[in-house]
């Protein structure tokens, strides 16, 4: 060996061998799940709406055990009139009114922190004369035998000479006169106030004061109806946030169990050739029975509940996804990798499960995240026909069917937009979002 040749020997290094390592030219780190989230993570409008429904799904379960929360069966009532607090237009607040300080009011003590209050000294009777003291545009001073007070200007018939005495009624019923140009007329007449807000002036009378500005409120409480009340006085804030966990349970229900029995038999229908006869002609009897038939005799001949809901969709609802399993299960079990498996003596399971689902990841998770909606669908349906679940259950076909019946009413129609604001966006949320993880989950989306 030349000088040149020892020099140049000294610059190089000859590796060890490791059988390890010598793998590593054909070794792939690829993961078929973490492409998967990958792709699908990159979609920021179905991650999003993910968010979105995964904030509405935790808050549905959080609700109750908030401050402040009103039971959804319970109907709130003024606990002095006992007058129903019914169809409340939705506030942030319970004030009815804010009145200045020195307000004068008659009042009496409700436990340690309010006080009923009413400014009310009379009542004139229908089509009653009275004399005008001085004219307002939303209340009048007026004056009728021994009382002077206040009454809503738009409960007079006015002459036309605004000058002419006296003016009459034009209500059929009683109306109210006030001391201060207040409306109480809302909550019959009283209101409730807080004790530290008012002072006494005539112990014998029951006359207060108010020492500032002060909030009167249409009941003793600060716990606002947040979505207003319906016809009967139920809060229906809770009665939305409750109905939305109920038709959840439903859906999810229902997207679980369709996805178990359908995946089941659509495999062995499509894998066992012996059973593809048999089981085609089952599938063609109880698919030509027309699944909203079904729902209805289901739901007339058992007791209305939660679990007859499921059951009636559960019937009929795995047999499309069975019907897809079998046709993709059919197009792939002869094929190389399946038959290599077979001739090697791999079991039927391992083949199904390490051969075939993974082929169909995205499909199904497609008609899982549809089967969800589609069930919240299927029980308004059943609920807008009378045959869904009883209104001690609130569900959002509960609430949907009672508010339809109030579009023609502007001041009411609060009771359908609530409900279907939320279905709308659980339904968008699960089509989107279904459609996002299928192609996500598809392997020629993946790099």
């Amino acid at each position: 060996m030349t000088l040149r040749d020892k020099k140049s020997a000294a610059l190089f290094e000859f590796a060890k061998y490791d059988s390890s390592a010598a793998e590593k030219g054909g070794y792939s780190n690829y993961s078929y799940w973490r492409s998967t989230f990958q792709a699908f993570l990159r979609n920021k409008a179905a991650v999003s709406l993910l968010c979105v429904l995964a904030i509405i799904l935790a808050f549905t379960f959080i609700q109750p055990y908030l401050p402040g929360q009103y039971d959804p069966n319970v109907i709130n009532n003024n606990p002095q009139t006992g007058r129903q607090l019914v169809n409340i237009a939705p506030s942030m607040t319970t004030t009815k009114v804010e009145v200045p300080e020195g307000t004068q009011l008659y009042g009496k003590a409700y436990g340690d922190e309010w006080y009923s209050v009413s400014n009310v000294i009379g009542s004139i009777n229908r089509r009653t004369n009275m004399n005008v003291v001085e004219y307002g545009e939303e209340f009048c001073c007026v004056e009728y035998e021994d009382m002077v007070g206040w009454v809503m200007t738009s409960y007079l018939k006015l002459p036309d000479d605004p000058a002419a005495v006296p003016y009459e009624t034009m209500s059929n019923y009683k109306i109210n006169v006030y001391m201060d140009p207040v409306d109480m007329t809302n909550s019959g007449t009283e209101l409730y106030v807080k004790a530290d807000l008012i002072s006494l002036v005539d112990e014998a009378t029951g006359l207060y004061e108010t020492t500032q500005e002060a909030a009167l409120r249409i009941i003793p409480s600060t716990d606002a109806f947040w979505f207003g009340t319906n016809s009967i006085g139920q809060d229906l804030w809770s009665r939305v946030w409750s109905g939305t966990r109920t038709s959840l349970l439903i859906g999810f229900a229902v997207a679980l169990t369709e996805a178990f029995i359908g995946i089941f038999i659509g495999v062995i229908w499509g894998y066992v050739r012996k059973l593809d006869r048999l089981m085609t002609e089952v599938y063609n009897v109880i698919d030509n029975i027309p699944t909203t038939i079904v729902l209805i005799l289901i739901s007339y001949i058992l007791h209305p509940s939660v679990q007859t809901l499921i059951i009636a969709m559960c019937l009929t609802g795995w047999l499309g996804m069975a019907r897809f399993v079998r046709n993709q299960i059919v197009i792939i079990r002869d094929r190389d990798y399946n038959l290599a498996s077979r001739c090697l003596g791999t079991g039927t399971f391992r083949i199904i499960m390490r051969n075939l689902l993974p082929y169909l990841v995205s499909v199904i998770m497609l008609r899982m995240a549809l089967a969800i909606p589609g069930a919240i669908g299927n029980e308004v349906f059943l609920t807008y026909i009378g045959l869904g679940l009883p209104v001690s259950i609130p569900s959002l076909g509960n609430l949907i069917n009672e508010g339809r019946q109030l579009i023609t009413s502007p001041s009411l129609r609060y009771q359908l937009i609530f409900p279907a604001i939320v279905l709308s966006i659980v339904t968008i949320s699960f089509y989107i979002i279904g459609n996002a993880f299928a192609d996500a989950a598809d392997p020629k989306n993946h790099v």
